[in-house]
């Protein structure tokens, strides 16, 4: 194993290096490949067909996301292996592709939204409303009005977003920056909380001697949807991410600025909310259109 030992951390040197892979993504192809390397004694490096063949065998329990996703760490892997002379073939053609539906992202009606919003602003109007509550408030307004990630969101500097700047620059996935819009309401929101924010810390959202960290972000937001009468399993932070991009393609956004607004690299990524906004059309034109009416008279 301690071949492939060394392989794995030269790709993943690369993968950081040349591609500009991201921590997550990083930690991801660590698993998948030394899990593999595990199940094939260290021979993963040296694989022929059956031996990938061995590994198909055990993943066949795994959602087809699972395998879709290790194998391909793996056909990186192997692409890197050749490209560097560590072998002459390349075994990926014997990697299992299953097939996957491409799921819809789950999103957020504007009545759903606006229930948070109202719950939240609720607290907030109290005669001594908790900092904890004008911080969710921020956050709510920078995750929805933005569209940010939750890493995105809770690793903000103190200085990111200020009162005469209707824009931010972040560092998102691959260490790529982008510039998003911040609007009148979060920029005020933000600085509600900057006044009640404990001070000596170069984050946004100080937590300890670091940030709010993403799993609790997680509870909050859950916890906010629960008080609004929400159901707390149809949102999190990711969700209201989904729902900003929705309601904006809804509003006549163009796709390619969609794309630069929520940082994709791919355009195929973003174009997933197509998909969205054509059921919304759909069910516009299956309700709306003329002939529906003279369906209806025939009937």
């Amino acid at each position: 194993m301690s071949s492939d030992h060394g392989l794995i951390a030269r790709f993943l040197e690369m993968m950081s290096a040349e591609a500009g892979a991201a921590r997550n993504s990083l930690m991801a192809y660590e698993s998948d490949l030394r899990a593999a390397s595990t199940q094939l004694s260290g021979g993963l490096a040296t694989a022929d067909d059956a031996a990938i063949n061995r590994l198909a065998d055990h993943w066949s329990d795994l959602a087809a996301s699972s395998v879709a996703r290790k194998s391909s760490a793996l056909r990186r892997f192997y692409g890197f292996l050749v490209d560097e002379g560590h072998r002459e073939d390349d075994p990926s053609h014997a990697l299992p592709k299953p097939s996957r539906g491409r799921h819809l992202p789950k999103t957020l009606s504007h009545a759903d939204i606006q229930a948070l919003f109202v719950e939240v602003e609720r607290r907030k109007s109290l005669e001594h409303p908790k900092a904890a509550d004008i911080r969710l408030h921020a956050l709510l307004e920078i995750l929805y009005g933005s569209g940010l990630r939750a890493t995105e969101a809770v690793s903000l500097t103190v200085r990111a977003i200020v009162p005469d700047r209707p824009f931010a620059i972040l560092k998102g996935k691959g260490d790529k920056e982008r510039l998003v819009p911040v609007s009148d309401r979060a920029r005020q929101a933000v600085a509600d909380w900057l006044v009640v924010r404990p001070a000596g810390s170069q984050w946004l959202f100080p937590s300890g001697k670091s940030h709010l960290s993403r799993v609790r972000l997680f509870q909050m937001i859950k916890e906010l949807a629960a008080q609004a009468g929400l159901s707390p399993d149809r949102i999190s932070p990711h969700v209201l991410r989904h729902a900003f991009a929705t309601h904006l393609l809804e509003g006549g956004a163009d796709l390619r600025a969609l794309q630069m607004l929520l940082g994709h690299a791919d355009i195929s990524t973003t174009e997933i909310y197509t998909h969205v906004d054509s059921k919304r059309l759909v069910e516009l034109v299956n309700a709306r259109h003329p002939l529906v009416d003279v369906r209806r008279r025939g009937s």
